[in-house]
């Protein structure tokens, strides 16, 4: 280069090209990356409230058709077998349990339903208050008791079917099974025991009188609507809800079945 005269030298070095220092660039480029950044934040945020200020229209449910009601259906008639079963106009009775009987005579031959017994006991007192003797004759009985009673007294005096059910219940058909029927005599006059003829007497009149009072209630009397024989001595208890259906429901069935 000292060779090189000095003239020369310096149109040389005119002729070198201008160079930028790196972090010049650098620093340019990261200046317009930030200004992008920033007009784009702007811009969105610019449009978020425009959208946030459209009021959103509220959501209608389709509407749903309420489909008609349903006719009920018309009662059916009863059919022939939900119809009560009867025998010769006796009713069916369910046999009650022994463990809900109670005695009613000293010697615990007869027995009644436990509030039944209760009853005719006050009533037996009662009436003896008045010089009455109310003598039970027969209380509970069993379907094999009242087999024989229906069958064999038929056997014995040669009565027909039909004849024999105008006085006596088949079994299974007895209001004796339940518990609360009870056959009453007077004591004083035992020969109209069982007999139309109970009706003549004081105890059948007092019976008449005050067994209301103690929920008991003749069960067949004249021209009853089951065709039974007029029986006077024959009284059933029918003082709570279940002694009252057993007997009431049976005759309404009936009377609906005919």
């Amino acid at each position: 280069m000292d060779d090189i005269p000095e003239a020369i030298r310096e149109k040389v070095d005119s002729q070198k090209p201008t160079t930028i220092p790196l972090n010049i660039i650098l620093a340019g480029i990261f200046s317009l990356g930030a200004i992008a950044l920033l007009i784009s934040f702007f811009m969105l945020r610019s449009t978020g409230e425009v959208e946030s200020k459209t009021p959103t229209p509220p959501t209608v449910p389709p509407s749903v058709a309420t489909p008609p009601a349903k006719p009920k259906p018309a009662p059916q008639p009863a059919s022939e077998e939900e119809k009560l079963d009867n025998v010769l106009g006796h009713l069916p009775y369910q046999e009650i349990a022994p463990a809900e009987l109670t005695p009613i005579t000293a010697d615990g031959r007869i027995r009644l339903e436990r509030k039944a017994a209760k009853k005719f006991i006050e009533m037996q007192s009662a009436a003896a208050a008045a010089g009455i003797i109310l003598t039970p004759i027969s209380g509970f009985r069993s379907v094999s008791e009242q087999d024989y009673l229906f069958f064999g007294v038929k056997a014995e005096r040669s009565q027909n079917t039909s004849k024999r059910a105008e006085v006596s219940a088949p079994p299974g058909y007895s209001e004796h099974h339940t518990g609360y029927a009870v056959d009453i005599g007077d004591g004083k006059v035992p020969a109209t025991n069982v007999s139309p003829d109970f009706e003549n007497t004081a105890a059948f009149k007092w019976l008449q009188n005050n067994a209301p009072r103690y929920s008991y209630e003749l069960s067949f009397p004249r021209n009853n609507p089951q065709g039974i024989s007029y029986e006077p001595w024959h009284w059933r208890y029918v003082g709570d809800r279940k002694s009252l259906e057993t007997f009431y429901k049976a005759r309404n069935l009936n009377q609906s079945a005919n």
